[in-house]
């Protein structure tokens, strides 16, 4: 029966199949002209691009055979693989051109969405008539290859977005004083890939973008926003982010002066350059606005992106006196400027006593050394300029020497020196190609309690550098930063932690940081809420719980209690890790599940997947159906 109707309606059948093909094509080709895809999703969308190319065979055979009919199942087949193939389409787009921060704040909710649409393109390609649609069994073949590759990715744990776990945690955090700290927004700013203008601007776009997704402002909202706010003003841009339609004040003036000619204005603000200078590559800019591009730690000409041979601004007359004479023309006046005498010669005064100052490093005279010691540490805090003219002046090696002078004070002041210097990321290999680890770990076990706190933090900056992680742990590193996470000032526990957590990206490191000691200070820090290091605590747990002897460790029923008590009562911060490192626990060991579940675990993980963060929700589902699948629950 099923078979004469389709008889009876084989012309509308075949025209349906056809138009369907068609679409489906249009859609592998709108896929496979997306490109540049964000950072932290950039893996997954590759994988999934190359995986969706092995379909193409099988829509080109499907397209090219003369079939006089097609049932309704095959229709239905078709209908289902566009739509798998929308989604798929729909989740690459927002990967390609969606807010950078966003995608890094939801990763694990963006992971949820590829799984999704795996299980999309399964069950379409699963339900599919091939032999009724005439496809040959080499195709066939590659499309079930292509299917065990997304059951696969399914199964696959990828912890790539854990580096930026604990920054992102920093900069989000109102009571930690290091959420605004230049070096950790830095290194965000370069994970995530917004650290030039044209990188701010773009993501400018796509957060207005969001907003009207959103239909307005809420905390995840107002988090991108602030974020967002700092990464301009750590590059230099002044410039004041809202959510009705982002634009700054800044912004409206320069729409009044559309008519004054492109060349008289900045390149950096759009504006009319009042103190136009010449950098290295030849380009002209408002020497306010390269000034704080520079002191941002970039080394490269915002226009043209190139490296700069040299940080030296020349005054451009020529241009000044060109913009005065427009200016008297079209009566407009320019805002004041400071005189150019004391500002044309800093450069060369500046490389003049840094030079003299890395040469009194080697002085024989102790006031004089340690005068010089003092006065590098604060010139390596003020600027980038500074870190690159003490570098380029041979100052590393001569401070790596210092480490080991049998003066705390001068150790301190030289590990700090050091600690500022390493911000840049040359003087970062530098510095362990001087040989500093062995030295700063000696001033981290022995040094002053600043000197302590001071070398921990060198150490995290040094680590940022992979090499650094494998280095710092041959060298027995570990060990003193857990004994300063137990015993250390506030400052100095916060320091050990976040070292602790970047060295323990490292799997080596997971090994010896739990040999070291680490889990009991972790324990007590969760315990003592005055601390406010709980976050810090359960990173650096979620981080090492993979290891099974950290597992043996943390599974103490004390510690199972403490977790519960968080999931009650923490803040939605402290809740969302807490649920995490109970799921990695209990997915490995049921028995710790039912103890959760016998400590009151139960009602407040079905009041988080309610009123929890996003990550918390998903999470405390996760939970949830691993203790159901356990028959754990009454």
């Amino acid at each position: 029966m099923e078979r004469q109707i389709v008889m009876d309606s084989g012309s509308s059948s075949v025209g349906e199949e056809s138009e369907v093909v068609w679409e489906l094509m249009e859609v592998m080709q709108t896929i496979g002209s997306y490109a540049g895809f964000k950072k932290t999703q950039r893996k997954e969308c590759l994988n999934l691009v190359r995986r969706l190319k092995l379909l193409v065979p099988l829509l080109e055979e499907i397209r090219e055979l003369d079939k006089s009919t097609v049932s309704s199942l095959g229709l239905t087949s078709l209908a289902n693989l566009k739509k798998a193939l929308i989604a798929a389409k729909k989740l690459l787009k927002n990967c390609n051109c969606g807010s950078k921060i966003y995608l890094a704040m939801e990763s694990e909710a963006v992971m949820c969405i590829f799984h999704a649409v795996y299980d999309k393109l399964n069950q379409a390609l699963d339900d599919m008539p091939y032999d009724e649609l005439g496809v040959s069994v080499e195709v066939k073949e590659q499309v079930e290859l292509m299917r065990m590759q997304l059951k696969r990715a399914k199964r696959r744990t990828d912890t790539q977005d854990m580096e930026l776990a604990m920054d992102m945690m920093v900069v989000f955090s109102k009571k930690d004083d290091r959420n605004t700290d230049s070096a950790i927004l830095e290194r965000l700013a370069n994970k995530l890939e917004l650290h030039t203008i044209a990188d701010l601007k773009a993501e400018t776009t796509a957060v207005r973008k969001l907003v009207k997704q959103r239909g307005g402002q809420n905390e995840t909202i107002q988090q991108i926003l602030d974020l967002l706010a700092k990464f301009k003003q750590v590059s230099g841009i002044d410039e004041t982010v809202s959510l009705d339609g982002l634009i700054s004040t800044r912004t409206l003036q320069r729409c009044q002066s559309s008519l004054i000619p492109h060349e008289f204005l900045c390149p950096i603000t759009l504006e009319i350059m009042k103190n136009p200078v010449i950098v290295a590559t030849g380009q002209t800019y408002e020497r306010e606005s390269i000034r704080k591009w520079l002191n941002s730690n970039h080394r490269t000409c915002p226009k043209t992106g190139q490296t700069l041979d040299h940080l030296s601004l020349a005054p451009n007359f020529a241009l000044r006196n060109l913009i005065l004479q427009w200016c008297k023309k079209n009566s407009v006046e320019l805002p004041k400027k400071d005189s150019y005498a004391s500002t044309d010669n800093y450069s060369a005064e500046l490389m003049e006593e840094i030079s003299s100052l890395v040469q009194n490093l080697s002085s024989s005279q102790p006031d004089l050394r340690r005068d010089a010691i003092v006065k590098i540490r604060m010139l390596s805090k003020k600027n980038p300029e500074n870190r690159i003219f003490i570098a380029s002046n041979g100052g590393i090696p001569r401070l790596v020497q210092l480490l080991s002078y049998p003066d705390s004070k001068i150790q301190e002041h030289t590990v700090t020196a050091l600690l500022n210097l390493s911000i840049d990321e040359t003087n970062k290999r530098l510095i362990v190609r001087e040989g500093a680890i062995p030295a700063i770990i000696e001033i981290l076990q022995n040094g002053t309690a600043e000197a302590r706190e001071n070398s921990a933090a060198a150490l995290f900056s040094l680590s940022m550098l992979d090499e650094n992680k494998v280095i710092v742990g041959n060298f027995n590193g570990i060990p003193p930063l857990v004994n300063l996470l137990q015993n250390g000032t506030i400052r100095g526990k916060k320091d050990a932690a976040t070292a602790l957590f970047n060295l323990s990206l490292s799997q080596a490191n997971k090994s010896r940081a739990i040999k070291a000691g680490i889990i009991p200070p972790l324990l007590n820090l969760l315990e003592d809420k005055n601390l406010g290091m709980i976050d810090e605590a359960l990173s650096i747990l979620l981080l090492i719980v993979s290891h099974p002897e950290a597992r043996n460790e943390i599974g103490r029923l004390s510690f199972i209690k403490t977790l519960v008590e968080i999931i009650r009562s923490g803040t939605p911060k402290n809740k969302e890790c807490a649920v995490s490192v109970l799921l990695q626990l209990g997915l490995n060991n049921s028995s710790l599940t039912l103890a959760a579940l016998q400590f009151g675990v139960y009602e407040p993980l079905r009041e988080i997947t309610i009123s929890g963060t996003n990550r918390a929700q998903r999470k405390a589902n996760s939970l949830l159906q691993h203790m159901s699948k356990c028959e754990h629950i009454p």
